[in-house]
């Protein structure tokens, strides 16, 4: 009895974790852990999980599980909080699964969305279901569009209308600044966090930080506040509501910005406490359309309907690939190097950078999209257990969430990666299925708040969903 006693402390008579199932109690053996505060990775240690909760971390610190995780020579990471997510029903107005996201969102290690504009009712839904496991989906932080109101009274009631519905915060998108202003001055009384999308418009990033919003999202908005003047130099047949213009043009919107000013608007930014979601990895294919339209899992993991909507067509949005040129590549590499300049620079003088994938536009897919973003961050220049943290911990305090959500800390929810390999080595590993050719994909299971879900489960009943749709056979 005694020897059998001794087994089960070791794991050895465990059962192995069922996919979807939440045990009571969970162990998992031998990790080596990147907590995601910073610090440098930490093992062999245990964690232990009850009611999906951390409740053990350490040397040799956990009792007897009812299920086990063998880590030995295996790292762990917090689960990932994806900042700017879009749960998708429909592309060009053709539906789509909405299972198909929440899956490969999962199957990328993204236990945390905030959904930044998808319906309300039907992401409160997904919400609750998910926190029940009921559904198959990360946690889901509601913040639909205060949408294109027009007049600051109509603000104030659409902003009161959001925090009854129950949402966590709430998206702005192209508004004038009276407006702007009425709207965040509510959100504030009630408590509600705002992202703020800036397009080229009337509100600028000086309008966001003098109204404080939590996180300015993508990159417009910083630049043109930084342009001697005002005002970038369009030519003068631009279009702003034609997509080719507006992604063109975008391209030569950083060399037109002054560094001194954009250093001083990043100082005001952080004393004003608005973070920045850059979203490197959504307008790549502007830079490199080749290498986004030859992505190595879209043949068997690209939804036929997503496919559809990125190919060139003026009336998607972020479709705009129509006569596209080397020399619109070369302003856009150009382009790519300033922001990143920028992004680090923030960072270097205490901005909180946090990171989001905005999937399912201009050739990317969910969860892929994020896992790109920290390859991106690291080519920026940023060191890869400062892109543990911007995608773990600083996402869960833009979220408000820093006290359970983004570190493998005791108290801390259950939200974790159980990765075969080193990603701190490589951020590859983090996909699902092989980036290279030699190089495996290494996550082993995605754990959202104490449920394990296999990754190879998760993409294969994505593959299938696929290939239905594909009418495959």
């Amino acid at each position: 009895m005694r020897f059998l006693l001794v087994l089960a402390c070791f794991g050895i008579l465990a059962a192995q974790p069922r996919h979807g199932v939440k045990p009571q109690r969970m162990v998992i053996r031998g990790a080596t852990v990147v907590e995601g505060n910073g610090t440098p990775a930490a093992g062999p240690v245990d964690i232990a999980i009850e009611n999906g909760v951390i409740t053990a971390v350490g040397r040799a610190a956990a009792q007897p599980g009812d299920v086990v995780i063998d880590a030995k020579g295996k790292y762990v990471l917090p689960g990932l909080i994806n900042l700017h997510g879009h749960l998708h029903t429909e592309r060009g107005g053709v539906p789509m699964d909405p299972n198909y996201v929440l899956k490969l969102w999962l199957a990328c290690g993204i236990t945390t969305v905030r959904d930044v504009g998808s319906a309300l009712t039907q992401t409160l839904n997904v919400r609750a279901k998910s926190e029940t496991g009921e559904i198959v989906a990360p946690h889901m932080f509601v913040y639909p569009m205060l949408g294109r109101v027009r007049d600051p009274e109509a603000a104030r009631r659409r902003v009161q209308e959001i925090k009854k519905a129950g949402a966590d915060g709430f998206k702005i998108v192209g508004t004038w600044r009276d407006t702007m202003d009425a709207a965040l001055d509510e959100a504030h009384k009630l408590g509600l966090p705002v992202a703020q999308h800036i397009g080229v418009e009337e509100t600028r990033a000086d309008d966001a930080i003098r109204n404080k919003v939590t996180s300015i999202e993508h990159w417009y908005g910083i630049p043109d506040a930084a342009i001697p003047g005002g005002v970038q130099n369009f030519p003068p047949s631009y279009n702003y509501m034609n997509e080719g213009d507006r992604f063109r043009w975008a391209g030569r919107l950083w060399r037109e910005a002054d560094w001194e000013k954009l250093t001083k608007l990043f100082d005001a930014m952080i004393a004003n406490n608005v973070a920045w979601d850059p979203t490197l990895e959504i307008y790549e294919a502007s830079r490199d359309l080749q290498r986004a339209q030859t992505q190595p899992w879209f043949g068997e993991y690209l939804h036929p309907v997503l496919a559809d909507f990125f190919k060139p067509n003026l009336q998607n949005h972020g479709s705009y690939f129509l006569n596209w040129s080397s020399t619109d590549e070369a302003y856009w590499k150009e382009n790519y190097q300033i922001w990143m300049r920028a992004v680090r620079e923030f960072a270097r003088r205490g901005g909180t950078v946090g990171i989001g994938e905005d999937a399912g536009y201009i050739y990317q897919m969910y969860g892929f999209g994020f896992i790109r973003n920290l390859e991106l961050h690291q080519e920026a220049g940023f060191h890869p257990l400062q892109i543990v943290q911007q995608a773990t911990l600083n996402g869960a305090r833009i979220l408000g969430q820093e006290k359970k959500l983004g570190r493998v800390r005791v108290g801390w929810t259950a939200d974790m990666l159980v990765v075969n390999g080193n990603p701190l080595e490589d951020f590859k590993l983090l996909y699902p299925v092989a980036a290279n050719a030699g190089v495996k994909p290494g996550v082993e299971w995605t754990i959202k708040g104490g449920i394990p879900y296999s990754v190879p489960q998760l993409l294969s009943e994505v593959g299938a969903m696929v290939a239905k749709a594909k009418g495959v056979k």
